[in-house]
């Protein structure tokens, strides 16, 4: 079977390494991507797969287009991308927020994913083929206290996905969401500013995701037959309810 080409945004940690480790280990072609240099050429290292290291940062309009666009010709047509890079900063009330917060998440988790879409679709439209799989989350579902703008920048998110899906409807590329809870990963130390023992605290009661099993379930999503489209998948650790109900183990 025909290797697939796939590029991965915030491949350098958490769900994106965990995606990034296993597709490499399928022996497919990854354009690794990520705003650290040295720990992209660590990741290469540790592949055996071919491989592109494209470093930028998804905020950076200019740059996302610039490095997408000067892809060796062999590497233009991708024929899946995983929309991962995304951050949490803060967990405060609207009327405390640090604005610089918000715009973070805002450019980040939505402006930086619209891009990188943009950069990517030209090729699949033209091929008439291709997937995209936007990695979401369970506040993309359901707004839970002090979450407002981390919330929203998911609601929005999930909102382009469904709207992606209907305008490339023609071009039988195929558009999903996965929407994990609950994932122990870096999220939380970058949420709460490096504070470890605030971050720790999120999942020390429960047996939370691991970035593992969010990469499974998006391999689940790239392996459904040509004709399926696995549209949206919730991933929930067993613990957690719903957004806000979490069976915590005192």
């Amino acid at each position: 079977m025909k290797k697939k080409t796939i590029l991965i945004t915030g491949a350098t940690s958490g769900i994106g390494k965990a995606t990034a480790t296993l597709f490499a280990q399928r022996g497919e072609r990854l354009i690794l991507c990520g705003r650290r240099q040295e720990r992209l050429e660590e990741l290469q290292r540790k592949f055996t797969c071919e491989s592109q290291l494209l470093n930028f940062d998804v905020r950076d309009r200019t740059a996302v287009f610039t490095a997408i666009d000067g892809l060796p010709d062999d590497w233009k047509n991708i024929d899946l991308l995983i929309n991962n890079a995304g951050n949490a900063h803060g967990l405060d009330p609207v009327h405390k927020a640090n604005l610089d917060d918000w715009d973070a998440m805002i450019d980040g988790n939505v402006k930086g994913l619209m891009y990188v879409t943009k950069a990517v679709l030209p090729q699949m439209v033209h091929r008439q083929a291709g997937q995209i799989v936007n990695v979401g989350s369970i506040a993309g579902i359901e707004v839970y206290p002090n979450g407002n703008v981390y919330c929203a920048s998911k609601f929005a998110v999930d909102a382009f996905t469904q709207g992606l899906r209907l305008d490339l409807n023609p071009y039988g590329i195929r558009i999903c969401a996965v929407h994990p809870g609950l994932v122990e990963t870096e999220f939380s130390m970058v949420r709460f500013k490096g504070d470890e023992e605030r971050s720790k605290k999120v999942y020390d009661t429960l047996t939370p995701l691991t970035a593992a099993d969010v990469a499974n379930a998006i391999a689940y999503m790239v392996d459904a037959p040509p004709h399926v489209t696995v549209a949206d998948l919730t991933l929930l650790p067993t613990d957690q309810a719903n957004a806000t109900v979490i069976n915590r183990k005192k």
